[in-house]
């Protein structure tokens, strides 16, 4: 159902998608689907639970292979999450403003909770040096400063990743106890 939804989101937008859509892509009810989801925005915050979790995964997997140098672990992965980010339909869709803000809120809010509590255990399992304080104060920066650059990009995602990392590696190379 969740790869119906991403169908017609890259077709059509999240505006433009209905729940009868959905249903008769997925080749299931309409009710099936309201059985499963509860309410379209139920089904909207699986999809985007989906599509964050990809990302991440690509994330976690720039950060691991990079682990021995915590700053080009951190470029490579906000890299990433830039590049994929950017070809997301649903943030493709907020970015040209044609989902209005029901769609920026719940991107915001839940990508922001899913991505805080994954970034932040990969930190501790990567750099377990580095205090729960202090990764829980990189991983919200992070975040957020990805959040925000996905959702208005204004240059090239590898330039971005390295200005980033810039700002932030003094800070990680004290965090990880690098002199």
């Amino acid at each position: 159902m969740l790869e119906a939804v991403d169908r017609s989101v890259r077709a059509q937008g999240w505006a433009a998608t209905t729940m009868a859509d959905v249903a008769a892509a997925a080749g299931v009810s309409r009710q099936t689907l309201y059985n499963e989801f509860g309410s379209r925005q139920a089904l909207l915050e699986a999809y985007l639970r989906r599509e964050v979790d990809c990302l991440l995964v690509s994330v976690e997997q720039a950060v691991r292979s990079r682990a021995g140098d915590a700053r080009a672990a951190l470029e490579a992965a906000f890299g990433i999450f830039l590049e994929l980010a950017r070809d997301e339909p649903l943030i493709r869709a907020i970015v040209a403003d044609a989902e209005g803000g029901e769609l920026v809120q719940l991107l915001t809010s839940l990508g922001r909770a899913l991505a805080v509590d994954r970034v932040g255990a990969l930190i501790a399992e990567v750099w377990p040096r580095v205090s729960g304080q202090d990764a829980a104060l990189l991983t919200d920066a992070m975040v957020r400063l990805a959040i925000s650059h996905a959702l208005v990009p204004v240059a090239d995602p590898g330039r971005i990743a390295h200005e980033v990392v810039r700002l932030v590696g003094p800070f990680v190379d004290e965090a990880i106890g690098r002199q």
